[in-house]
């Protein structure tokens, strides 16, 4: 019976240990911004990300309300090939161009990039897969370092 009140205790104090993701909709409250549209340009993939993550800022209306362009691209690149000429390892870059509109006028444009670098590997589903994954994780940076910009805008 002991026992089972520990593990029932310890179960407690470890699921209420206080962690909470950083930039989840319940913490989107602590930033001082919303967008109140949203337009996105190019990489399909890149877009839906981006738009998973700025969604929940347009639903509180915030003292700074931005309307929001995105123009996003991403390449893939050969970074090195080897004697033969077949490529060994590439780069996968991921770019996007913001707008910040505030009152129909431009508050502020800038671009932001990231990159990865990776290698070849000889099953193509699997080279396939994983450079889709290094799309999604390319685009959710961007996302995030896009959000802290934007709630240090004055």
């Amino acid at each position: 019976m002991q026992k089972k009140i520990f593990l029932l205790l310890f179960f407690l104090l470890l699921s209420s240990c206080g962690y909470e993701a950083l930039y989840s909709k319940k913490n989107s409250i602590n930033y001082n911004f919303s967008i109140s549209k949203l337009n996105l340009v190019g990489d399909r993939d890149v877009n839906l990300k981006m738009k998973q993550r700025l969604n929940s800022y347009t639903l509180n209306k915030k003292n700074k309300n931005f309307k929001i362009n995105i123009f996003s691209t991403s390449t893939k690149t050969v970074a090195a090939k080897n004697t033969a000429g077949d490529a060994t390892s590439f780069k996968s870059t991921v770019a996007i161009k913001v707008e910040i509109l505030t009152n129909e006028k431009l508050k502020n444009s800038f671009t932001m990039s990231e990159n990865f670098n990776y290698n070849n590997n000889s099953d193509k589903f699997s080279l396939k897969r994983y450079e889709r994954e290094i799309k999604n994780n390319l685009a959710e940076t961007i996302s995030e370092k896009l959000i802290f910009k934007l709630s240090n805008i004055q």
